[in-house]
């Protein structure tokens, strides 16, 4: 049995890296061909990053996996067994419930304890999300998590969209706190200095849109970010706004016809440059053009999209994530533990609301 407590590796480390490892607890058993892309994704991670993986779910099927692994990293991969773990099938919050040794509850519990920097898993979205709210709570002064993008887009950089699908229903105080998060992520994770802010709507001037959206204005304007004001549907990807504020029923949908537009867009490509000998030609002198325009619109290459909100990094990836889509996922949430972004959110959400109490004491 590896034991779940031996302590990580440091400097001199099996990993060969010479500075603190980040431990990293991985959801083994969450994406849809599980547990194959989390054993393959962790030992490329091991391979490349300063991390060491706690790899939650059934020991004995874990053992098998890394045994038909041979790996000089695998000393850097520890198990913790977790009896249970939860389907795309699930009905979210009933499994949350009923399934009590989880993987992804005990990934979030090593998180709690300290015991991991970080929770990565590709399963039950729904389930994720209230698995690390029960087990991990709330930022003090976060009312709800929001669910993150990471969009790219013509200028090169990349745009956070939230919420993608954790609060349907929204107040305009709901979308100030994911504004300042979603801000806060941009500066620690992507080090963008001042981000550009924009609220999605249906026009750029600011008496257009619905209830929410003409109520959040405001409140954005007036929160000391860097607000840019509405922005439409095309500036999702033509780079005008560094982080786009919507609720979490407008971003699903804009994040889903995103993605079904991309797919169509690939598969018309591939369809044409199929038809003819000379377009064969051409695609074959263009090929490393066309490899760099499927790796951009390639969710894989981005990993996952970080949980803001919950007081503990956790990070959702793909359910089809393959064994690159993971190692991504865990080089994402690495970054993430280690910039302190939570902290940050603390911070920048308890000045929001002292001025906001200033304000109310001033009137």
């Amino acid at each position: 049995m590896i034991s779940a407590k031996a302590l990580p590796p440091t400097n001199g480390s099996s990993n060969g890296f010479h500075r603190p490892l980040t431990v990293i607890a991985l959801d083994a058993m969450g994406s849809d061909k599980s547990p194959g892309p989390e054993l393959d994704g962790a030992i490329l991670a091991c391979r490349s990053l300063p991390v060491h993986i706690l790899l939650v779910g059934p020991q004995d099927k874990l053992e098998q996996g890394l045994a038909a692994r041979p790996s000089l990293r695998k000393r850097a991969i520890e198990i913790v067994p977790a009896s249970e773990w939860i389907t795309m099938d699930d009905k979210a919050v009933a499994a949350v419930r009923s399934k009590r040794d989880s993987s992804m509850r005990v990934g979030c519990k090593l998180v709690r304890e300290g015991r991991a920097a970080a929770f990565v898993t590709a399963g039950n979205t729904g389930a994720a999300m209230a698995t690390s709210k029960m087990v991990l709570g709330m930022i003090p002064g976060v009312d709800r998590p929001a669910l993150t993008a990471v969009l790219p887009t013509s200028t090169g950089s990349p745009c956070i969209f939230l919420d993608v699908g954790a609060n349907v229903d929204c107040k305009p105080h709901h979308l100030l706190q994911f504004a300042v998060m979603g801000e806060m992520y941009a500066r620690s994770v992507l080090n963008i200095a001042r981000p550009r802010v924009g609220l999605l709507s249906v026009g750029e001037e600011e008496g257009k849109g619905n209830q929410l959206t003409r109520e959040a204005y405001p409140l954005l304007q007036s929160a000391g970010l860097n607000f840019v004001g509405n922005v439409e549907g095309r500036d999702l990807y033509n780079g005008r706004a560094d982080v786009i504020v919507a609720d979490g029923f407008i971003g699903n949908v804009a994040l889903k016809t995103s993605e079904g537009l991309a797919k169509m867009v690939r598969d018309l490509l591939r369809e044409s440059l199929k038809s003819t000998i000379t377009s064969q030609v051409g695609a074959m002198l263009s090929r490393r053009a066309f490899e760099d325009f499927k790796r951009r619109l390639d969710y894989s290459e981005y990993g996952g999209v970080p949980l803001l909100g919950i007081n503990g990094a956790c990070i959702i990836g793909h359910g089809s994530s393959n064994a690159r889509a993971i190692f991504n996922a865990i080089r994402v949430t690495a970054q993430f533990a280690e910039s302190g972004t939570n902290k940050r959110i603390a911070e920048a959400v308890a000045g929001m609301h002292d001025a906001s109490a200033a304000v109310t004491v001033d009137d």
